[in-house]
């Protein structure tokens, strides 16, 4: 888990060369509108765009469902996990994206796993925001221009004017509601010999106490606390949780959820946080509360500008839903 804040948690993910300022999001568009990309392929897979020849780009941007879902509906404030792809009218090269080259919807491949009503690290709001409303399995299309769909941050390096036209296709792969307060409950487990203790007062970051005299361990060390009976987490989920982190060397908290406004979200088992929270969390399930000790070679060992390069890792992680 990345340990400055949670938005820290999108850098790690394979994303466009763009920055994105705010913007209101779209209605869906009237489907007679002209100069409207045309999109084919399956859902789940890497879409094929092609934009009608010698036509200019519609004057407006259009919001456009072009296949729909019939999974959970999509709603302000819920978590969303998303692939997309991003091209120019005019240019056919991809200007960024999450489609694997092969494969599909089943393929764990790395996804943002964004909140709705929130700050995207990955898309542009009027782009993420046509997802609103859309149910799970929903493929839409956003067209418009640089200017109007990423707004006056636009990167200067990015090769791209305000006046360029630009065509998303988003899958909308799953959606979920998670009350940012959320936490798991039940009878705690005691601690396993040379294992951390833990108190987690309610609505508060855990209390983490390292055993004193114990050497940290050089393997990924794990226990479930409270066990959960939700389903069971998938490599290529949205983890939903509320954590905790403590550094075993000197027992002091380095971050937590409860620090940031609550519970927050990330892919798990794609590579998208680090090892051991890969290793530690996928196959655990929905209302587990996990208590994780990550050696450095799991954790940050393995980027030396960190300042937790050195450190063992200890995670309290209650995981409160997934999507």
């Amino acid at each position: 888990m990345n340990y400055n804040t949670k938005r820290r948690i999108a850098s790690l993910l394979a994303v466009p060369a763009l920055l994105f300022a705010s913007a209101c999001g779209s209605d869906e568009s009237n489907d007679s509108v002209a100069g409207v990309a045309e999109v084919k392929g399956k859902f789940g897979e890497k879409p094929q765009i092609s934009v009608p020849k010698d036509e200019k780009p519609a004057d407006e941007t259009v919001v456009k469902t072009v296949t729909e879902g019939s999974g959970a509906k999509a709603a302000k404030g819920d978590w969303v996990r998303v692939d997309y792809t991003v091209r120019k009218w005019d240019d056919p090269a991809d200007l960024g994206g999450t489609y694997p080259e092969k494969g599909g919807a089943s393929t764990a491949h790395r996804q943002p796993v964004e909140r709705l009503g929130e700050q995207s690290q990955n898309l542009p709001p009027k782009v993420i925001d046509a997802v609103e409303g859309k149910k799970a399995g929903s493929r839409v299309l956003v067209q418009g221009t640089a200017g109007d769909l990423i707004g006056k941050n636009l990167n200067p390096q990015s090769g791209i004017k305000a006046s360029d036209t630009l065509v998303w296709v988003v899958d909308l792969d799953g959606a979920a509601k998670v009350d940012s307060k959320a936490e798991v409950k039940g009878t705690q487990a005691a601690p396993a010999p040379g294992m951390p203790t833990v108190s987690a007062p309610a609505q508060k970051a855990a209390t983490i106490t390292i055993p004193k005299g114990e050497k940290a361990p050089t393997t990924l060390k794990e226990q479930v606390l409270i066990k959960g009976n939700g389903p069971k987490v998938e490599a290529g989920q949205g983890l939903i949780a509320q954590y905790t982190g403590v550094k075993w060397e000197d027992g002091k908290k380095f971050d937590s959820s409860w620090d940031h406004g609550g519970a927050t979200a990330f892919q798990i088992g794609t590579g998208s946080v680090i090892e051991g929270w890969d290793k530690g969390l996928v196959g655990k399930n929905v209302g587990d509360r996990v208590l994780l000790v990550i050696p450095p070679s799991l954790g940050y060992g393995a980027d030396p500008s960190s300042e937790l390069a050195k450190n063992t890792l200890v995670f309290v992680v209650d995981i409160v839903g997934a999507v």
